[in-house]
């Protein structure tokens, strides 16, 4: 049985499938770690609403028009709530018995006290009665059974105001008034037996309540006062429009939704199973596009793809039907088609496109094919645009092309054929209001390009340019202090532009890093040949192959060293040290081994790496050329010049140089030729011209 292979190994296929094998640049664990989270977070934002209950609201915008299916009569909940708020302060109480048994104790108690205390005079007052001298003499000088009938009077008035109701919010005067109110059988208002008995009860009732709120009276007073002038309701007609896509949904509309059971009140946790694997999906095929395309793809670049896939979701989440595919997808599609390349920025529009939050069947959607058609112009005009002037070409022509294309579909194809797009239509004033914000925001992004170049190490073609000026204070350092290094380096350049422009490779990258790769030997030019004047070599005068090798190797950890001070681009920087890759410094070694022949080859050869990318490697190949096409005699033929850059090229790729630079046989050996047809151009002769004696 046929055994299948391992997730990882296919992995490694997908990634190396051209020959020779590409190198590929890992990622730290941290770098994957922030990846896999900002794919996390992609996919939370494109599914997380199919979890969501109710998964729409009132205020939310409407995905979709709405039609309802038949007529009907629908409760405004909106209505009833706002009708039940203004009646909150209304309910219903009754008598607590409880609480009443506890008042009628208290006022017993209270008679019970002034009955024992009739004989002290009354020097201390008694729970607030405060008695005046006619009623404490009237106290004292009653009969046993005019206090009998006085108390019977005051129970037979409490119970009469307890069955009433005492509420603790009356004021004290106004309770006093109704307690003697109460014994008006006690005699005259100023009697003194009516009005002591009137302050025992108020005494007793004062800030107090037997009173509770009836929860079911409550309702039922509430019910009948909101029915009183008949309920809200909502008149729908089949085929009537709910809601409109764009829109935000009224708390009306909402209830009719509801109504029609177009309102989810349940989790679809299939659906976002679905939608979240999408999503995640789509973040990987993006990332393993880029580094299939890019090996040596850095981790910061995977993160910029990634982080603007999350930023438009983000916009798409928060104004959703209301989105504009082409606000969301050209300014990220230039900006990646700038600073990582076409394939990468086509990529990214086909995942954007996978997680669009809804089907194709609408306006929307059709603006959204209109929109990668766009996006699709954007990513091939980016990368081959040479100036920022190029770039700013795009941020006009791009968005009113759109418009045209978009009018004329929704014009000429919608309209005059009759087509059904869910009742679409389409305001001309919208759509070029949406073409000057497409154009202002695309040159906002040329504006913010230079700041993400830094940020996340891009390299754009305008970029590539302004380094390749040969005005720059570096450039013009090396022409002044090392014009023999300026010199070979110009060669070197029009040999491995040739060589890149052939097999198809970025001839601006071998250009500009052409220009940089020598600039280390600015710190000490003399030393190296094509710098020397009047025949003087230091290397001979100090006869130490060793130390001569070590400036040889200094040339190369200078440069980077310049690189730095001067903030090249890494690309850039690279050609420094990949130029001349693990290569043997021959001359030096063979005059170490003149004097001591077990001398290490270790010692002799340059730090590295190899080459990583065809372009490096074509300018290795161009460094080794340059002087023995140069040492070539002017009787020399094509096929003398062939010979001699093939044995050159054969000796770096049996020494290992160019097995990680992913050039291939084929593509070696048209670089071959096109090194010679430099060559034949740089040789040319001129005739000789006679001589004239002026008389």
């Amino acid at each position: 049985m046929a055994k299948l292979p391992s997730p990882k190994k296919i992995w490694r296929i997908w990634l190396g499938s051209q020959s020779p094998r590409r190198p590929i640049l890992r990622w730290s664990a941290t770098d994957k770690l922030v990846l896999l989270m900002v794919c996390l977070l992609v996919a939370i934002f494109s599914s997380y609403k199919l979890l969501a209950v109710p998964d729409l609201k009132p205020g939310d915008i409407a995905q979709i028009n709405e039609i309802a299916p038949k007529d009907a009569s629908v409760l405004d909940t909106q209505a009833l709530r706002e009708k039940r708020k203004s009646l909150e302060e209304s309910f219903v109480q009754v008598i607590d018995e409880n609480q009443s048994n506890n008042l009628e104790k208290i006022v017993l108690k209270k008679i019970k006290k002034l009955r024992s205390l009739k004989n002290s005079n009354f020097e201390i007052a008694i729970n607030n009665i405060n008695p005046t001298n006619s009623e404490k003499s009237w106290l004292i000088d009653a009969s046993k059974s005019e206090l009998k009938k006085w108390e019977e009077e005051i129970k037979t008035a409490s119970k009469r105001m307890l069955s009433q109701g005492i509420i603790n919010t009356l004021a004290l005067d106004q309770l006093n008034e109704a307690s003697s109110l109460q014994l008006e059988n006690l005699g005259i208002k100023e009697s003194p037996n009516r009005s002591l008995g009137a302050k025992v009860l108020t005494s007793s009732f004062y800030q107090k309540s037997n009173l509770k709120v009836d929860s079911s009276k409550t309702n039922i007073l509430l019910e009948n006062l909101m029915t009183k002038d008949g309920k809200n309701i909502i008149k729908v007609k089949e085929g009537s429009l709910i809601s409109k896509k764009g829109k935000p949904i009224s708390s009306q509309e909402f209830d009719v939704l509801e109504h029609f059971n177009k309102i989810s009140r349940s989790p679809r946790p299939i659906k976002w199973l679905i939608t979240f694997t999408e999503s995640i999906g789509s973040c990987g095929l993006l990332l393993m596009i880029m580094r299939r395309e890019k090996p040596r793809l850095q981790a910061r670049h995977g993160l910029l793809s990634l982080t603007l896939l999350f930023v438009v979701q983000l916009t798409k989440d928060w104004l959703g039907p209301l989105a504009s595919p082409l606000q969301l997808i050209l300014p990220p599609t230039l900006l990646l088609s700038q600073g990582i390349g076409t394939t990468t920025s086509l990529a990214w529009i086909a995942s954007f496109s996978l997680i669009w939050p809804t089907s194709l069947n609408g306006l929307s959607e059709v603006r959204l094919i209109i929109a990668c058609i766009a996006g699709s112009f954007v990513a091939f005009l980016g990368r081959r645009m040479r100036s920022r002037a190029q770039i700013l070409q795009i941020a006009v022509f791009i968005p009113f092309g759109a418009l045209l294309g978009q009018w004329f579909i929704f014009n000429q194809i919608i309209k005059t054929k009759n087509l059904d797009f869910n009742n679409l239509s389409f305001d001309p004033n919208s759509l070029l209001n949406e073409a000057l914000v497409l154009s202002a925001m695309l040159m906002a992004t040329i504006l913010i390009i230079p700041i993400l170049e830094n940020t996340f190490g891009l390299l754009t073609r305008a970029r590539l340019m302004e380094l390749a000026d040969q005005e720059r204070p570096l450039l013009r350092r090396l022409s002044r202090e090392a014009p023999g290094t300026f010199e070979h380096t110009l060669t070197i350049l029009s040999l491995a532009e040739e060589g890149a422009r052939v097999i198809g490779a970025d001839v601006d990258l071998i250009r500009t890093g052409a220009l940089y790769h020598d600039v280390g030997k600015l710190h000490a030019p003399n030393w190296f040949i094509e710098n020397q004047k009047d025949g003087i070599n230091p290397h001979e005068e100090i006869k130490n192959p060793y130390k001569s090798a070590d400036i040889l190797q200094a040339h190369v950890d200078e440069g980077l060293k310049l690189a730095r001070r001067y903030r090249l681009p890494s690309p850039i920087a690279d050609f420094i040290p990949e130029h001349q890759g693990t290569l043997k410094m021959g001359y030096f070694l063979h005059k170490a081994r003149e004097s001591d022949p077990s001398a290490s080859e270790k010692h002799f050869r340059y730090k590295g790496p190899i080459p990583h990318s065809k372009e490096t490697g074509i300018l290795m190949l161009a460094d080794g050329c340059e002087a023995a096409l140069r040492a070539l005699d002017a009787s020399s033929s094509d096929k003398d010049a062939c010979k001699t850059v093939r044995r050159i090229i054969q000796s770096r790729q049996i020494d290992g140089q160019l097995k990680e630079s992913s050039l291939t046989r084929a593509e070696i050996e048209i670089i071959l030729r096109a090194f010679v047809s430099v060559w034949r151009r740089m040789r040319h002769r001129r005739l000789k011209y006679p001589s004239f004696n002026s008389r």
